[in-house]
């Protein structure tokens, strides 16, 4: 599996309603967070990749090439319930995903024993 399947793989699994960072993506996936960004940006369309959901390390949406934050994104996110406060930041604490463990993460195994 590509090293973008494994980061689509695993943000298929972030519940609607929740979010979580490029960096934890990345350290999950044994890669860096700037990769996970990339490979968001990439997202082929029609494929169920819920690519809104990764955030960066400060709960907010990254801003994008044209130096402007996704406002798509952060409907999509506000219209499953996701609440940004006054700085347009969302609470980790509240709204974050946490993969228990790498290890439970089933393409980290596949990725030990190639």
């Amino acid at each position: 599996m590509s090293r973008y399947q494994d980061i689509y793989s695993l943000v298929r699994r972030i519940p609607e309603g929740c979010v979580t960072s490029y960096g934890h993506i990345a350290r999950i996936v044994n890669c860096g967070a700037r990769e996970v960004g990339y490979a968001m940006a990439a997202t082929p369309s029609g494929q169920g990749i819920p690519w809104h959901r990764v955030v960066n390390s400060k709960g907010e949406i990254s801003l994008r090439k044209d130096g402007k934050r996704d406002a798509r994104q952060r409907q999509l996110l506000t219209s499953e319930g996701v609440v940004f406060d006054e700085r347009g930041r969302i609470s980790l604490d509240r709204f974050g995903w946490h993969e228990a463990s790498v290890s439970d993460w089933p393409g980290h195994a596949a990725d030990e024993q190639s």
